[in-house]
């Protein structure tokens, strides 16, 4: 897949989503990311709805449990048409293997599956000191990526901040998914490791993940252009 910009449509209910997503028809269909916010109110059938409207979807469920429990859960998963979804690096090698065999259908096809290194709200300082992990946090989030690429998944979500060491360690078409996407211009709200759409573009990351700067602008459509223009150099 080519290097894409993802909306994450954080929304309460359908309606809300739908009523987002109607203000690009007639344009380029955006990548979206469906979270738990939105799975949880409305279930699989919104998932089957955006599909059916065209748009690639990334399952945004951070699946975190016992591997049997998440080989089932991606088994279930594996049935939606969906292009992207995920699993917490922190579950280990073994229940991030268990995913991929959960999400393989019968004829060996599956979506992407990348796992989260440390979310973009967490500090070094918070992840040592609240978690015990003793490590940097670039030295984690490089641990658990070769962990990912071990068990035979497609890359990791990470700060645009640690694209490149990510790319170091596990090669450049190892995929690295990168939200804490600020315009130069914006506030960094809840994110603690941000970088703007232009920036992220020069790090290497392979796609960026997008919600309030766009989902909260007055014109939804050309804050989606302006980060297509800045990551991808094209409208």
């Amino acid at each position: 897949m080519a290097k894409d910009v993802i909306i994450a449509c954080d929304f309460a209910s359908r309606q809300q989503t739908l009523d987002f997503l109607d203000r690009f028809e007639g344009s380029r269909k955006p990548f979206v990311k469906i979270g738990m916010e939105l799975f949880y109110a409305e279930g699989p059938d919104i998932v089957r709805e955006i599909k059916r409207r065209g748009h690639p979807i990334f399952l945004d469920l951070k699946l975190h449990d016992i591997p049997n429990t998440v080989r089932k859960s991606m088994k279930v998963l594996s049935g939606l048409d969906i292009d992207m979804c995920n699993v917490h690096a922190a579950g280990t090698i073994e229940m991030m293997r268990a995913a991929v065999e959960g999400l393989t259908r019968e004829d060996g096809t599956r979506p992407l599956l990348i796992a989260v290194t440390q979310l973009t709200s967490t500090s070094e300082e918070r992840m040592q000191q609240e978690l015990l992990i003793g490590a940097s946090i670039n030295d984690t989030i490089v641990k658990y990526a070769q962990n990912a690429r071990e068990a035979g998944l497609d890359g990791v979500v990470c700060s645009p901040l640690e694209a490149a060491m990510v790319k170091n360690a596990c090669g450049p078409e190892f995929l690295t998914i990168t939200p804490g996407i600020r315009f130069a211009d914006a506030a960094a709200d809840d994110q603690v490791r941000i970088t703007t759409p232009a920036r992220a573009r020069e790090i290497g990351s392979d796609y960026i993940v997008v919600g309030r700067p766009v989902t909260a602008a007055p014109d939804p459509v050309a804050a989606y252009r302006r980060c297509l223009l800045e990551f991808l150099q094209q409208e």
